[in-house]
């Protein structure tokens, strides 16, 4: 390794105050392992990622602007991150990693509960089953992008064509913005079917009294796992193993299995987070870092 070779770290505001300052734990573990090995590290304006030239580069959920270059990203909630080549989670090592549903983990259930109490409080013991089907929507609903079975328009329309006995209720991500046509495109859905709804946020009610999830890849359907609840994807994600992935020829069976679904969510989420990314809380955070930079073939000793 050469002392002159440099790493740049793109960073958007104030994330880039937050680490020029040392006060974002992940990076300062990320940055005491690169200078260990003798990289020289540069906190960089992502808005100005692709204008350097040479040696190799971290972004934050961006992707990478050339074969140097890995991305970053918590896994949902904080402490956990992964690294790796891609900003697209449906291509992470853990989405091709195998999920044995049988796993025995002895600390799986107090790790599980921990979580629940940490990220919904008391929430997650107050759930049932109230009949109804919990339709996260993120942007682009007209739209079928190439990691969807179709387009969140249609998803909703499966719902309600292959799921009759049960109520729909869509509801808006509250940051995004749609357009008029997509507007009308819901409005004429309602009308034409009384069982649906369309609403605007409000995930942990929903959570709480859904039957269960269909989504692209929302990740109130991995919240949804905190709750017990399972889920139907339609789009590819990372945590798609213990949900069904929807069967666009067989969409009647795809409804069926899910709502008959009782994974070991604790397993699970122990896996996931555990073993599967990197907990800047946990004493072997700067070795998985490591790790992570030497998968990807970095030359680091």
């Amino acid at each position: 390794m050469n002392d002159d070779q440099t790493v740049c770290i793109y960073l958007e505001e104030p994330l880039l105050k937050s680490a020029e300052a040392g006060e974002h734990n992940f990076i300062n573990l990320v940055v005491d392992v690169l200078k260990n090995a003798r990289f020289r590290v540069d906190f960089c304006d992502i808005k100005g990622m692709g204008t350097q030239t040479g040696g190799y580069s971290l972004s934050h959920m961006v992707e990478p602007p050339d074969v140097h270059g890995l991305v970053f990203r918590r896994v949902y909630h904080y402490p956990f991150w992964q690294i790796e080549q891609t900003n697209e989670r449906w291509h992470w090592d853990v989405a091709k990693a195998p999920f044995d549903p049988n796993l025995t983990a002895p600390d799986a259930a107090r790790f599980y509960q921990f979580w629940q109490k940490r990220l919904f409080a008391d929430a997650p013991d107050q759930t049932r089953r109230d009949g109804y089907i919990y339709v996260p929507l993120q942007g682009r609903l007209s739209q079928h992008r190439s990691f969807q079975s179709c387009s969140p328009i249609e998803m909703i329309e499966a719902c309600l064509d292959h799921n009759p006995q049960r109520d729909v209720i869509a509801t808006l991500h509250p940051k995004e913005q749609y357009s008029a046509g997509e507007f009308a495109k819901l409005d004429a859905l309602q009308s034409k079917h009384a069982r649906l709804s369309i609403h605007t946020g409000d995930m942990v009610r929903h959570l709480q009294h859904c039957d269960y999830v269909v989504t692209q890849n929302s990740s109130a359907a991995f919240s949804g796992y905190f709750f017990g609840k399972p889920a139907l994807l339609f789009g590819k994600v990372d945590f798609h193993h213990i949900a069904e992935c929807a069967d666009i020829e067989n969409l009647t069976q795809s409804f069926e299995s899910t709502a008959q679904l009782r994974p070991a969510y604790d397993a699970f989420i122990w896996w996931f987070w555990q073993q599967q990314s990197i907990n800047a809380g946990r004493d072997d955070a700067s070795a998985k870092i490591l790790a992570r930079l030497k998968r990807f073939g970095w030359p680091i000793n």
